[in-house]
């Protein structure tokens, strides 16, 4: 025999209660079905009960709303020959639900006894109901399950039940119906097993029939690897042993009621967990032995949140005997259900997690039963946070694999996720730890990614600047991303973008082929300060931020950003060319948070010169001497100059081009040349300043001031100079470049003239080149070379940046 047990969602529509039809009908043994109320039922007749209690009068809308329920599906499912019997039990139920009811409202009073009667009438129904619809024998509950009279949660006397039911099936054939949830006391009162208790007593007749199996027929495929609610790459889990799934049960899975499975295990009697909407699914197995092979270590994450943590702390208690026994004691005289405990090894303090619901009456008995230590000062007090949620890791795997604590903890710390308590059992089942509720979604996204319970590994981008370099990086990551994901497991995914005038967040993400029309039909009202705020509140795992301004405004929200546990990929350079100090805060402090600050686009757009600096180094190399030309800005310039294109026009070539900034004076001035000098020199390991840095302009510096319109006409007037002394050049086989050096601790920039034997002569268009000069590679420097300007390679290193972080 088996038993089918069919929850509320499965029995709650006309199409769903013909897929169970079908669902019984392709079995090839007895079946016994047991049945929820048809959905959403219960809580219905519990909201009429309670309502008539508190305001004394009796809800007629909602009574024909039930009756009308049950008449609709009796209407179109069960067969004709059945259904003036089945409308005339129905009515008899539904008129003794009525009556109850209204003498509820008239005493206005609703004590546990009733409301097990009434409670359980939702099951009476549909049972009754399914019954003719599968032409099913119908089985009263209440009249095999005993259970004692503690209402609404009743144990149950699993000898004279096994009994019963034994008796009522030892002929049995076919398919049987009974309503789950009910039963009844040694009286005959009705009473009920809890919220969920369908399941149960499905598990109590598998058991006391020594079912070969016991299906659960829900609305999901089965247990998943954590709520797909909250994480998108959850899973279906394909076999649990009896222990991980009452685990995963217990802290919030709510796939099946818990206690269900303590009766099966008993027998070793197999559970699969189904989906009535779609049967052919493999669902999840549980079963008694644990599965040999590759099992990941962990099968599941679980939460329970409106969680409060109550701790006893005090010098007062260390080696006192009886301390926790108190607590408890004091605890359980409030019916209050402890959730998790942690207690320090100095016994200076312990803490459990309460729901939420309880934290009042929890708080006011601690504070009674030790009244006399808080008064003494031995104990501090009884402290209470709220607001906590409690996760919980499950896994027959981890039993002696090292290592597991410490990769979790760390993953959550790099993710800057506090955790308030902690608790681990002998068994190494489960792990369970407490977290504001705030951290709740980021805490399971982390643990599923790190665990390899998810498929892919995912960053979470946000953006401000998609002007040239921006614009381009979205271009390339929108080509690439199908790729990256396909042979890397990558999904690199845009969540909040802005430039100017908007911004825009989506948690889902955002299209990279319908960015800018989304930012300006959907965008609110942007600002550096309000974007900041915005992704930090978004509180997202495995973030990176991405600055393509030039904004020294911009620059300042770094720390705060940094703080946040959030990565940053910066083609701004400001930042790392600001003083030191802050230069070296934003170093330590992402450091210190386990994350990426990354500007390899500062110096050299897309050419690898940071990344190369830091790989000398930490093989123990040094960096004496830095030689370099590094706008390609500027040497676009110098190599497009000739007799027929003058200074100004090659500037204006420069920036039509892309190669400048919009407002080329920041290149021409060498500001741009003197803070990437400043950033090698940091990344080599000294400590420079800008003012530290000696620059010779070659434009004079009123040419730097006023409008752009004054300098465009200035710079025309240096045209023939400039022509004059470069043709003479050109005639000594020489060329300008203008260079930055940092040797023995002194930094320049200047203009100067090479000739034919040195390695900057033969830099062509915009193209960068950077000698390093070390105590390995002295006699012969190592040399960095190519495209050092232009959006596409800019957007490029950017890229590469990101993919760095990504780890991949």
């Amino acid at each position: 025999m088996k038993v089918l047990k069919f929850g509320g969602t499965s029995v709650g529509s006309i199409d769903n209660l013909r897929k169970v039809k079908q669902i019984v009908a392709d079995q090839h043994s007895e079946v016994l079905v047991i049945v929820s109320a048809l959905g959403g039922i219960t809580d219905l007749i519990l909201n009429m009960a309670s309502t008539a209690a508190n305001t004394k009068t009796f809800s007629t809308t909602q009574m024909t709303e039930v009756t009308t329920r049950h008449m609709t599906t009796i209407d179109a499912l069960v067969p004709e020959a059945l259904k003036a019997e089945t409308i005339e039990k129905v009515k008899k139920h539904l008129s003794e639900m009525e009556q109850l009811i209204k003498g509820v409202s008239m005493v206005g009073e609703l004590t546990n006894k009733t409301l097990d009667r009434i409670g359980g009438m939702g099951e009476m129904l549909s049972s009754l109901i399914i019954a003719a619809i599968l032409e099913a024998r119908w089985i009263d509950s209440r009249a095999l399950i005993r259970t004692d009279s503690n209402f609404v949660k009743a144990e149950v006397d699993f000898d004279t039940t096994d009994r019963q039911i034994k008796k009522e099936f030892k002929h049995f054939q076919g398919v049987a119906v009974a309503p789950g949830f009910i039963a009844s006391n040694p009286e005959g009162e009705p009473t009920t097993l809890g919220r969920g208790g369908s399941d149960y007593s499905a598990a109590i007749y598998a058991s006391a029939l020594d079912a070969e199996a016991l299906e659960i027929w829900t609305d999901v495929n089965g247990f998943m690897t954590a709520d797909p609610r909250v994480i998108s790459k959850a899973y279906t889990i394909d076999y649990l042993t009896y222990a991980e799934a009452m685990e995963l049960s217990h802290f919030g899975a709510k796939v099946i009621y818990p206690p269900t499975i303590l009766p099966v295990y008993r027998k070793k009697i197999p559970v699969s967990i189904k989906n009535t909407t779609d049967p052919q699914a493999e669902g999840t197995l549980i079963g008694y032995e644990k599965k040999a092979g590759k099992e990941r270590l962990i099968k599941g994450i679980s939460s329970i949140s409106n969680i409060t943590l109550l701790t006893l702390q005090g010098a007062g208690m260390v080696g006192v005997t009886g301390i926790s026994m108190r607590m408890f004691s004091a605890l359980a005289s409030q019916q209050v259900n402890v959730i998790l405990i942690s207690q320090a090894s100095s016994e200076n303090s312990i803490s459990v997690a309460i729901p939420s619901s309880d934290s009042p009456k929890a708080y006011a008995a601690l504070e009674r039963e030790f009244a006399h230590e808080i008064n003494a000062g031995s104990i501090n007090g009884v402290m209470a946070e709220e607001e906590l949620s409690i996760v919980a890791i499950v896994g027959e795997n981890m039993k002696e694999s090292a290592g597991i604590a410490g990769k979790l903890f760390n993953t959550l710390g790099k993710n800057g996720i506090n955790i308030r308590a902690i608790a681990q059992g002998a068994s190494e089942l489960n792990i369970s730890w407490v977290v504001k509720t705030i951290d709740l979604r980021k805490t399971l996204n982390v643990v599923h990614e790190a665990f390899f319970l998810t498929l892919y590994k995912e960053l979470n981008l946000f953006m401000i600047g998609i002007g040239t370099v921006g614009g381009n990086f979205l271009n390339q990551l929108q080509q690439q991303q199908q790729k990256l994901f396909e042979e890397q497991r990558l999904k690199i995914k845009l969540v909040g973008v802005a430039n100017s005038k908007k911004m825009y967040f989506n948690r889902d993400g955002i299209q990279l082929d319908a960015y800018r029309e989304i930012l300006l039909e959907k965008g609110q009202v942007s600002g550096f300060k309000e974007f900041t705020e915005n992704m930090i509140a978004l509180n997202m795992f495995n973030s990176v931020f991405v600055d393509c301004t030039a904004s020294e405004q911009l620059a300042t929200h770094y720390h705060d950003i940094l703080e946040a546990r959030i990565s940053i990929v910066a083609a701004n350079k400001v930042a790392a060319s600001s003083a030191y100090s802050n230069y070296r805060l934003l170093k330590d402090s992402a450091i210190r948070n386990g994350i990426k600050f990354f500007f390899e686009t500062n110096v050299g757009a897309g050419l690898p010169v940071i990344s190369t600096i830091k790989d000398l180094i930490n093989s123990g190399d040094k960096i004496i001497k830095i030689q370099a030309v590094l706008s390609g800005t500027l040497n676009f310039i110098f190599n497009t100059l000739s007799s027929e294109i003058p200074l100004s026009k090659a500037i204006g070539m420069a920036k039509d081009a892309g190669y400048s900034e919009p407002d080329p004076r920041i290149d021409l001035s060498g500001k741009d040349v003197v803070r990437k000098l400043l950033i090698l020199a940091r990344e080599a390991g000294y400590e420079l300043e800008e003012k530290q840095v000696e620059v010779e302009r070659f434009i004079p510096a009123e040419l730097f001031e006023g409008s752009m319109d004054n300098f465009w006409e200035g710079v025309k007037a240096l045209d023939a100079d400039f022509e004059e002394n470069r043709a003479r050049l050109a005639a000594e086989g020489k060329k300008w470049r203008f260079i930055a050096t940092f040797d023995k601790g002194q930094a320049k920039v200047s203009l100067q003239v090479v000739s034919n034997n040195s390695p900057f002569y033969e830099l062509e268009g915009s193209n960068n080149i950077i000698l390093f000069t070390t105590e390995r590679y002295n006699e012969y420097p190592m040399l960095i070379k190519g495209y050092g300007a232009g959006a596409d390679v800019t957007a490029a290193g950017v890229f590469a940046d990101i993919i760095r972080i990504a780890n991949i």
